[in-house]
């Protein structure tokens, strides 16, 4: 839902180059699904996917090693989730940056919420400060990129709402960890997903496999 909302705030400000990677996450079938979907709904010009499936090799996450249960969302908790993958977004991020330099793109929006960096170390807007020094110190001179977080800052229940007034197809995401047919409405992104259409007072589109 944030990379979504994300990819409509960018939709306004710039033609779109959407990337997706998959890192043999459990939902990894769905959520190409939703990026097709969405990158279709934008008429992405340049689109395009890759693997990381190293990470499921290297494991240590829930949603990437079988023998960890994805834990129950507790929204309360300050401790990292068994859903953290180890420095993931640092490889979405180095992709991103070496197509964002040969097709001379200037900016790569990321759908990161510090709503959510209790757990993730890598959500937080000091981790993308640094990440901007990297790719200014590794790539060419006269390489120009900036890694934009223009949710970062926002609630869900904000999200969810710049979504509507954007016309975000919210419907064609997907947040659930654990599912690929119904989401889960258990996990802690189904959660935060749930607790912002509620405070939001809208209906998520989504189908669960609870009462909602």
């Amino acid at each position: 839902m944030d990379s979504c909302v994300t990819t409509a705030i960018a939709a306004r400000e710039c033609e779109l180059a959407m990337l997706h990677v998959s890192y043999g996450q459990r939902t990894e079938k769905r959520e190409l699904k939703a990026f097709n979907d969405i990158a279709d709904f934008y008429r992405a010009k340049h689109r395009m996917t890759a693997s990381i499936a190293h990470l499921a090799e290297i494991g240590g996450s829930s949603l990437t090693d079988p023998n960890i249960e994805v834990s129950e969302a507790n929204l309360e908790s300050k401790e990292i989730p068994t859903s953290y993958v180890p420095f993931r977004n640092a490889h979405l991020l180095s992709i991103a940056t070496s197509w964002a330099e040969v097709i001379g793109a200037r900016r790569i929006y990321i759908g990161a919420v510090a709503e959510d960096s209790s757990g993730y170390p890598d959500c937080r807007a000091e981790y993308y400060e640094a990440f901007n020094e990297v790719i200014r110190v590794g790539t060419k001179p006269e390489t120009d990129i900036r890694i934009i977080t223009p949710v970062i800052d926002l609630k869900k229940s904000e999200i969810v709402r710049r979504g509507l007034e954007l016309n975000a197809p919210l419907h064609l995401s997907w947040s659930c960890y654990k599912a690929e047919d119904k989401a889960c409405g258990t996990c802690d992104s189904c959660a935060l997903r749930l607790r912002g259409f509620r405070e939001a007072r809208a209906r998520d589109p989504l189908p669960y496999a609870i009462e909602i």
